[in-house]
């Protein structure tokens, strides 16, 4: 069989937030509330500013509320809640008011520290606001001036939200209610930036001055073994995004951060590369032979490490001549670059694993940079 070609970015298809379906399905629910009539289709203005349109899968009364409901469509981009049910069940209650809140699949606050109070349900404050102008607009359409209750739901959003760090933030119950934009962009690094700096923001206000930033799942697991005692929040996920995630936990006043990570990745950091994506910069192979020369490997050794294919492929070579010395050592210039980048303040220490999980290297407890040791690319 020919092999599938992967999309091109730009050829990627944008899909729409969580928030945006919320306000959608509130928007038809409460005409069909005040009209009697079912709404096929609704039109929205999103916060990027832009029209969309959505069609409702279904409209159910229930009693004196009308139920509204529409399939989410993330685009291309691998949302948990692509193709989710979204709901909205909206009701006239007495003023003039309007009250959201959510129902079934719809996650609750229970941890200080993110942008919706504790005890309410995860709306975010954009979709938040969404919601209050759809409501109100729609009401001045038709001259109409009552108080609306909005219960947004997403029957499988418990289960979808096993899939997410919406446990390890205090999200209990179902997904959060997202979204800035109105639209999803594939593959979005704001996304993942914010999800970091919500995670930042959580561990702050839990107390948590001993924060663990870790490349990848695989990287967690092992960074958990290592510390068994901190809490689940005290674990974030930082990717690539090393420079974004240091200079939240330095926001946020956190005293000490632990990097945890490959070889690969810890290469760049250790150059002073502080978003190492695979095509954000080369790994420089002069400066791993400088670092393998600051602790004694011979010229013959610097120059296979000048001339190898990849950062593991150092580490091999190292490895193979008995030179676990070295990954302390790049250790070492990981905490120089990040005390670099966040300006000081936070002790540092790097742990650099094996892709099978053998701890490669360490090094702890560093709060300043020695300027005769530091190296950066």
């Amino acid at each position: 069989m020919e092999k599938r070609k992967k999309k091109d970015p730009k050829d990627m298809r944008s899909g729409y937030t969580t928030g945006a379906c919320a306000t959608a399905t509130t928007k038809a629910a409460l005409i069909a509330l005040l009209t009697g009539e079912e709404q096929e289709t609704v039109t929205i203005f999103l916060p990027v500013g832009k029209y969309a349109t959505f069609t409702m899968e279904h409209t159910v009364h229930v009693g004196d509320a009308v139920r509204c409901g529409t399939i989410k469509d993330a685009g291309d981009d691998p949302d948990v809640t692509h193709l989710a049910l979204i709901e909205s069940t909206v009701s006239f209650i007495d003023g003039e008011d309007v009250v959201l809140d959510g129902g079934i699949g719809v996650g609750r606050v229970t941890k200080p520290g993110l942008p919706v109070p504790v005890g309410e349900a995860a709306i975010n404050p954009v979709p938040r606001k969404m919601l209050h102008e759809v409501v109100n607009e729609t009401l001045a359409q038709f001259g109409v001036k009552r108080g609306v209750k909005v219960v947004i739901s997403v029957p499988a959003g418990e289960e979808l939200a096993k899939k997410t760090l919406n446990g390890r933030l205090g999200i209990l119950g179902g997904i959060s209610i997202l979204g800035t934009r109105g639209t999803v962009v594939p593959f979005s690094s704001a996304a993942y930036m914010a999800s970091i700096s919500e995670a930042v923001s959580v561990a702050h206000a839990a107390g948590q001055q001993h924060l663990v930033l870790t490349t990848g799942g695989r990287s967690e697991r092992y960074a958990m073994a290592l510390f068994p005692e901190l809490a689940e929040e005290c674990f974030i996920e930082m990717g690539d995004f090393v420079g974004h995630a240091l200079k939240h936990c330095k926001k946020h006043d956190i005293k000490k951060v632990t990097l945890v990570g490959m070889m690969g990745k810890f290469s760049k950091v250790a150059q002073g590369v502080m978003m190492v994506h695979s095509k954000s910069a080369p790994i420089d192979f002069n400066f791993l032979a400088e670092l393998a020369g600051d602790v004694g490997v011979p010229e013959n050794l610097q120059d296979e490490v000048r001339a190898a294919n990849t950062a593991s492929h150092v580490g091999e070579i190292m490895s193979e001549h008995g030179y676990d010395i070295f990954f302390n050592h790049l250790c070492e210039a990981c905490c120089y670059s990040a005390i670099h980048h966040t300006g000081g303040g936070i002790e540092l220490s790097t742990f650099i694993y094996s892709m099978k999980g053998e701890q490669l290297g360490r090094a702890e407890n560093i709060d300043n940079i020695d300027q005769i040791d530091w190296h950066r690319g």
